[in-house]
C-alpha cells in the first residue's frame, strides 16, 4: 500500500506546473531538471535528512547499474532504484505500509516472524510524533499537530528519524553517524546554487566521481539500504560498520506504518535491545561525506547551540584540526574551472539532553576565485584561516572594549569594584555588535583574500575594522539612552563611559591603535 515508486505521494511546488504530487522517479527526474522550489510537507529540520537521503539512494542506484551520471527521465530512474532491490518484485521495500511483517516497508525492517509484531506496542497516531524532534509543553512546535498529516508528512517523518535520531532512553538508539546519542548529523557540502534540484545533482555526481576516495574503508557490495534487513532489536543482529556499503541508508528505530479507519495512518514502535549499527568506538567517523571530523579528538561534529556563527563556521572551514574537509566540502572538477559563485550549506540539529536545542542553517556564498585559491593552491585555505583568525581577534577586541564602557555607565560611571549584575548588562550589547559582525563578515574577509598585496589587505581590512567600530560607538549610544542610570549619575556616566571607550579603542596595550594614527 502506498508505493512512492507508483504512486502520486509527494507533493512538490514546481517551477511551471504549480503544486503537483508525485512518485519518488518523477521527483528525481523534476530535480535534474532543477524545477523542484520547494516540497511543502517538508519541515525546516527534515531538510539534511531528505537531501542525504536522495543524494545516498541516487548515487547508490547509479553506482550499483554502473552509470557515470544521473538520468533526466523518471522511468530510468524507477528501473535503477528497483535495481537495489531485486529480490522483492513487487516492491515491498518501497510501499509504507506492508501487512506482512516479515518483509521490509519503506524505511521500516521486516522482523523474523509474525508473532513479533507483539513487540510493537506503542502507538503512534502523528507524523510529527513519530518525527526525531522532542517537544517540550507545546512550547514551541504543537505535539499532535500533524495528526491529520498527509502521506509524504508520515514520508519525511519516517526519513528524519531513521537518519539522524540520537539516543532517547532506554530500548531507542540513535543512529551510527553521529557522535553519541546526544550527537547530531550535520550536513556541510558545496552547491552551485541553493535550490533544490542543483544541489541534489550536483551532491550526486561529485560522489560518483570521487566513489575511490569515499570507500577507501568499506567493504564492496555490502549492506546498501540497512531496512530490507531482518532485524528482531537482538544484540546479536548489530552490524559491524566494516560490513555496511559506504553510503549506506540506516535505520535506527523499529517502527511499522499501519492503515486504520478510512485508511489513516499511524505508527506503531518496538524498543530494541542494541544499536542497529555497532558503531559506538568510532564516535561517529563513519565516512559521512557531509559530516566534518575533529582529527585532534577523534570524533564528529556535534553542534553547539550557538549553531552555525561567523567564528564557528570559520573554524569549521579552515582550522587545521577540521581537516581533510568532507567530500561533498570540497569544490568538483568542473567547479574549480568555473567563474561561477558556490554556496557552502551547512545545516544541522542540536540534541541535548533529552530536548531539542535548535535547528540551524547558513548558506554562505563562495566566489569562484576564491574557490580555487582556497581548494587549488597549497597551503590556500591555511592562508584564508589566518586572515579570518585575525579578523575574529580584533573584533574580540572591540567586543571587550565595547562590554567595558556599556557596564561603566551602568555603574554610574564607576569603572572599579563593579559587581557582576552590572558587568552581565553589557553582554547583550556586546553580541549585539557580534550579530552585525556576522552578517558581513565572509563578504569582507574574501575581500581581503583576493587582494593580492600586503599593503592592500591592510587597507581593506582597517577599513572594515573602522567600520566595526563605528558600530561599537553607535551600540555604546544606544545602551547609554536604554540602560537605567539615576539622573544625578547620567551625564558623569555618560561621559565615563565614552571615555573608556576611546581611551581604550587607541590603546596600544589592548586596543586597536594603527587605525588611528
Amino acid at each position: 500500500m502506498h508505493n512512492i515508486l507508483t504512486d502520486q505521494l509527494i507533493r512538490m511546488d514546481t517551477r511551471d506546473r504549480g503544486r503537483v504530487s508525485a512518485p519518488l522517479p518523477e521527483v528525481y527526474a523534476a530535480l535534474m531538471e532543477d524545477e523542484v522550489d520547494a516540497f511543502p510537507a517538508l519541515r525546516p529540520h527534515q531538510r539534511h535528512a531528505w537531501h542525504a537521503f536522495l543524494v545516498q539512494l541516487g548515487a547508490m542506484a547509479l553506482r550499483h547499474a554502473d552509470a557515470s551520471e544521473p538520468p533526466p527521465d523518471s522511468k530510468t530512474w524507477a528501473a535503477l532504484i528497483r535495481g537495489l532491490t531485486p529480490d522483492y518484485p513487487d516492491d515491498e521495500p518501497w510501499h509504507l505500509i506492508v501487512d506482512d511483517i516479515t518483509k521490509p516497508a519503506f524505511m521500516q525492517s521486516p522482523a523474523s516472524s509474525a508473532d513479533k509484531r507483539a513487540d510493537y506496542k506503542t502507538s503512534v497516531e502523528s507524523p510529527d510524533e513519530l518525527d526525531m524532534l522532542v517537544m517540550s509543553k507545546n512550547h514551541d512546535l504543537k505535539a499532535g499537530a500533524g495528526a491529520s498529516g498527509w502521506i509524504d508528512d508520515w514520508l519525511f517523518a519516517l526519513i528524519s528519524l531513521q537518519t539522524q535520531e540520537g539516543y532517547a532512553g532506554a530500548g531507542n538508539f540513535g543512529i551510527s553517524r553521529m557522535n553519541g546519542g546526544l550527537g547530531c548529523r550535520p550536513g556541510f557540502s558545496i552547491t552551485p546554487s541553493t535550490r533544490s534540484g542543483a544541489h541534489v545533482r550536483r551532491d550526486v555526481q561529485a560522489l560518483l566521481d570521487g566513489w575511490e576516495e569515499l570507500s577507501g574503508d568499506s567493504t564492496a557490495g555490502a549492506f546498501d539500504l540497512l531496512w530490507t534487513l531482518t532485524w528482531d532489536g537482538t544484540k546479536a543482529e548489530a552490524l559491524p560498520w566494516n560490513q555496511l556499503a559506504p553510503l549506506y541508508v540506516e535505520v535506527c528505530r523499529r517502527v511499522r506504518l499501519c492503515a486504520g479507519a478510512r485508511e489513516a495512518l499511524h505508527a506503531v514502535r518496538a524498543t530494541s535491545k542494541s544499536a542497529r549499527i555497532e558503531a559506538k568506538a568510532l564516535n561517529g567517523r563513519t565516512g559521512d561525506p557531509w559530516t566534518p571530523i575533529n582529527r585532534k579528538e577523534g570524533k564528529s561534529l556535534t553542534l553547539s547551540t550557538a549553531g552555525f556563527t561567523y567564528k564557528r563556521t570559520a573554524d569549521y572551514l579552515t582550522a587545521a584540526d577540521w581537516r581533510p574537509v568532507p567530500l561533498l566540502l570540497k569544490p568538483t572538477r568542473e567547479e574549480m574551472r568555473s567563474e561561477e559563485t558556490l554556496h557552502l550549506v551547512a545545516r544541522g540539529m542540536v540534541r541535548g539532553q533529552g530536548k531539542t536545542e535548535g535547528y540551524h542553517e547558513r548558506v554562505v556564498p563562495i566566489r569562484g576565485k576564491v574557490a580555487r585559491k582556497v581548494f587549488g593552491v597549497q597551503g590556500g585555505v591555511d592562508e584564508l584561516g589566518e586572515i579570518a583568525r585575525k579578523r575574529i581577534e580584533e573584533v574580540g577586541k572591540v567586543q571587550r572594549i565595547l562590554r567595558h564602557a556599556v557596564w561603566t555607565f551602568a555603574a554610574g560611571g564607576k569603572t572599579e569594584g563593579v559587581g557582576d549584575e552590572q558587568r552581565a548588562r553589557a553582554n547583550p550589547w556586546a553580541d549585539k555588535l557580534d550579530e552585525i559582525v556576522d552578517a558581513s563578515f565572509f563578504d569582507a574577509l574574501q575581500d581581503e583574500f583576493e587582494k593580492e598585496s600586503a599593503d592592500d589587505r591592510e587597507r581593506i581590512r582597517d577599513e572594515w575594522l573602522l567600520d566595526v567600530v563605528r558600530h561599537a560607538r553607535s551600540i555604546l549610544c544606544q545602551a547609554q539612552d536604554s540602560l537605567p542610570c539615576p539622573a544625578i549619575q547620567r551625564y558623569y556616566a555618560r561621559v565615563r563611559s565614552d571615555s573608556v571607550f576611546e581611551s581604550r579603542i587607541r590603546s596600544s596595550k589592548d586596543g586597536l591603535p594603527s587605525l588611528f594614527t
